[in-house]
């Protein structure tokens, strides 16, 4: 049931990271800042966070080094280790949390994303990137 809603990250290059060690290296082996999304079955994520971040990623010059996701429900020991990183904050489903070093310095929790058509979600994470991704290759050149 959960393929479809997998692929549509996939498709953009994120890597699924389905356990616990798979979650940690990301984190320990990601120079830069890593974006970390906590997929889910629910209407919001469908209907406003994946193509909210499909926007973004394919939209914004400034992107993060790397982005991973975990699903909910179904990745159970990734999504529990990916929240252990979001520290202050309680459990939600979607989520986005962006870490440098292994410390969060934005996050997305389910109410930020909730009810939020694509574009404003599009939006908030191309203002996420910019204030705290470094600048890519392409802005670069």
């Amino acid at each position: 049931m959960i393929h479809g809603m997998r692929q549509e990250l996939a498709q953009l290059g994120i890597e699924e990271t389905k356990t616990t060690e798979a979650v940690d290296a990301a984190v320990k082996n990601t120079d830069g800042t890593l974006m970390v999304v906590v997929n889910s079955v629910c209407g919001c994520a469908a209907g406003g966070v994946r193509p909210g971040i499909a926007m973004a990623l394919q939209n914004s010059e400034v992107k993060p080094d790397k982005v991973i996701t975990v699903f909910a429900g179904a990745d159970i020991d990734a999504t529990d280790t990916a929240r252990d990183y979001f520290t202050g904050y309680m459990p939600s489903s979607p989520a986005i949390g962006f870490l440098k070093n292994g410390e969060l310095v934005k996050m997305f929790e389910r109410k930020d994303l909730e009810g939020r058509p694509p574009l404003t979600i599009a939006q908030d994470l191309i203002d996420a990137f910019a204030a705290t991704c470094g600048k890519s290759e392409a802005a670069n050149n």
